[in-house]
């Protein structure tokens, strides 16, 4: 099977980089070679991975590689009313970029400081076609922290990938997001591989209110509760799997990582 393609979106806060940087360990332990790419502006992966302080700071966001861009794209980022390459070579870029850490290759985007998030800039041209290649190449597993839309999934791009993951925690602004993403995977052909993990549950109410109305139907990897060992692990900046009595936290995340793969195995061609 090729390598599993998985993109995990939803309102900030909800535990996307958790979840995220989980199913990268999970998958690293099991010999997928798992390239983690952080797409959210607030780039907490890192973070979620377990870096250290000091591994942190050495981490340079592509959106911020000037020469680079420029290199590629042939325009410098910044400068308004330029011609430039909407197909830039990043054929080489996850290796000589991505940080390897514990077998796994972090690649943090950044933020587009010009022109907004979805501008045709040289920046944001890249970090699409960055995606896009990663995506779509065969082999490697990915795992994209997404921001809180799609904004760096297009059409294509969408149709590499295995899932599109939405984290949910009880909250309407959480459930508010995931309809917007809904809205937007359906727009560009991703509605048939939307999965919902159910985060920071305290109770069978609250798996009742968020699994009510329009949600009752969705497709459930999994249920992850309200844990004060995730706050735990956040305060001490190391990945939840550091943090000693975890196991049956890993669990759940294997069994989400299990129904990914299962998931994948079935879509694919004569699968």
């Amino acid at each position: 099977m090729k390598g599993l393609k998985v993109a995990v979106s939803g309102k900030g806060g909800v535990g996307k980089s958790t979840l995220a940087a989980a199913l990268c360990t999970v998958l690293c332990s099991k010999g997928f070679k798992v390239v983690a790419i952080d797409a959210d502006p607030d780039a907490n992966l890192a973070s979620a991975l377990g870096l250290s302080r000091e591994l942190k700071a050495s981490i340079r966001p592509l959106a911020g590689e000037s020469a680079l861009i420029e290199q590629r794209t042939g325009a410098r980022p910044g400068r308004p009313g330029q011609m430039f390459s909407l197909s830039p070579d990043v054929s080489d870029i996850a290796q000589k970029y991505g940080l390897l850490y514990d077998g796994i290759a972090l690649l943090v985007l950044g933020a587009v400081k010009s022109g907004g998030g979805g501008c045709a800039c040289p920046e944001n041209v890249f970090l699409k076609k960055l995606i896009r290649h990663l995506v779509l190449h065969e082999g490697e597993t990915i795992v994209v922290d997404m921001e809180p839309g799609i904004e760096h999934l297009g059409r294509a791009t969408a149709q590499g990938v295995d899932a599109m993951v939405i984290v949910l925690e009880p909250g309407t602004r959480s459930t508010e997001t995931a309809r917007r993403i809904i809205a937007l995977s359906k727009d560009i052909g991703l509605s048939g591989k939307l999965g919902f993990v159910l985060n920071k549950i305290r109770n069978d109410d609250d798996e009742r209110a968020l699994l009510s109305e329009e949600f009752a139907t969705v497709n459930v990897l999994g249920k992850i509760p309200f844990d004060e060992r995730f706050i735990d692990a956040d305060r001490k900046g190391v990945s939840i799997f550091d943090v000693p009595g975890t196991n049956d936290l890993k669990v759940e995340f294997e069994k989400i990582a299990e129904r990914l793969l299962t998931s994948a195995v079935r879509n694919e061609p004569g699968g």
